[in-house]
């Protein structure tokens, strides 16, 4: 149901419409029935002509504008009416002999003020007849049946567009809830370092990872996540956490970075990358004693990004277990497939010669300066 505030301004042009169409059909019957007169009376006076014009139509605008209000107020009423003619031929029937009743009052007290009015049979012309209640009634049925129809059409224009917001709500609380199954697991990782650093004695590698972490923290939550970041914004944040993980695997660890210059005005999901590679360390590097590799690849081609994430670790075949690689794709893919449905292309898999990978293309978006 519509708040009475919308309903407030979804009325005030509705009203001078009306308003306007009544005006044009008054003036418009108030000529007819004045050349009707002077063509017997010549020099008669404009106003009777005038005033049964507008009695004749702002009744109807009133009507309509009651119908609109009420349709879209309550809209059952129209489902009952429709279910039940008789109901609606009842209501016409009692309108149309009310604004008979009023004309023929008017009528009497134009005709005492002109008494010619009498003799060109202007009573005639609201006589209680049934063509007349039928024309009054007609145009009644008319008028609700367009009113009924076009708020109909209003309530499910309005539904429809609720449930998109709905829609859009549902699948932004989906994204927060993905973010915030990242972060902790990325903090918990990294705390643990900090604090296996200190016990070994290690103060001055704790203060670097402490300082990695501080802007990390800085760059992802003092902005709230945006949902979107350029390249090179995430690049920092990597950066930072290859830093942090440089310390803690210290020569078990080479890190190979390459970035497209024409790619980091690039956008992509915030935090996208980081995920990828610490699954790439957690799943690949760190089973191996020494001579681990991470390579990230990002590049613009063809109005996409290309972005590849591969480790040279022994495969999801030797892992004791992959449930937390498997989260932290599915949780990157429904990220994708959040901001660019049927837009991306994500894979992820072994390599013949060893190791994994993540591939993921997207559309460009520039970055706005």
């Amino acid at each position: 149901m519509l708040s009475a505030k919308r309903q407030s301004r979804g009325f005030a042009p509705l009203f001078w419409i009306a308003a306007g169409a009544a005006c044009a059909l008054a003036l418009g019957t108030a000529i007819e029935c004045h050349q009707y007169t002077i063509s017997t009376y010549p020099g008669a006076s404009w106003t009777p002509s005038l005033i049964y014009g507008a009695v004749l139509w702002f009744w109807w605008a009133a009507i309509a504008l009651g119908l609109w209000m009420i349709a879209r107020r309550w809209p059952w009423v129209s489902i009952i009416c429709l279910k039940n003619a008789a109901v609606e031929l009842v209501i016409a029937s009692c309108l149309a002999g009310t604004h008979l009743k009023i004309l023929q009052v008017i009528i009497h007290g134009l005709i005492v003020r002109w008494p010619y009015l009498h003799e060109i049979g202007y009573e005639q012309v609201v006589a209680f007849d049934f063509q007349r209640m039928s024309l009054e009634g007609l145009l009644y049925m008319i008028l609700w049946a367009t009113c009924a129809a076009i708020s109909m059409q209003v309530a499910r224009q309005q539904e429809t567009l609720q449930l998109a917001e709905l829609k859009q709500q549902l699948s932004s609380a989906h994204l927060r809830a993905l973010q915030m199954q990242l972060k902790p697991h990325f903090l918990f990782n990294t705390l643990n370092a900090i604090t296996t650093l200190v016990e070994l004695g290690k103060q001055e590698e704790a203060v670097k990872t402490l300082s990695h972490l501080n802007a990390i923290l800085r760059s992802t939550l003092a902005q709230q996540v945006p949902e979107k970041v350029p390249v090179a914004q995430e690049i920092a944040v990597v950066e930072n956490y290859l830093a942090i993980e440089q310390i803690r695997f210290a020569d078990r660890l080479c890190v190979e970075l390459r970035v497209d210059p024409g790619a980091l005005d690039g956008l992509l999901p915030c935090f996208l990358l980081q995920p990828i590679i610490e699954n790439a360390i957690r799943h690949g590097v760190a089973q191996l004693e020494d001579g681990g590799i991470v390579r990230t690849a990002i590049e613009r081609a063809h109005g996409r990004l290309h972005i590849s994430v591969r480790d040279n670790g022994p495969g999801l075949q030797h892992k004791p277990s992959s449930k937390g690689h498997g989260v932290g794709l599915r949780s990157t893919e429904d990220r994708l497939a959040h901001f660019y449905p049927e837009r991306y292309e994500f894979w992820s898999g072994e390599l013949e010669a060893g190791g994994f990978e993540v591939c993921i293309k997207i559309p460009y978006e520039q970055a706005l300066a």
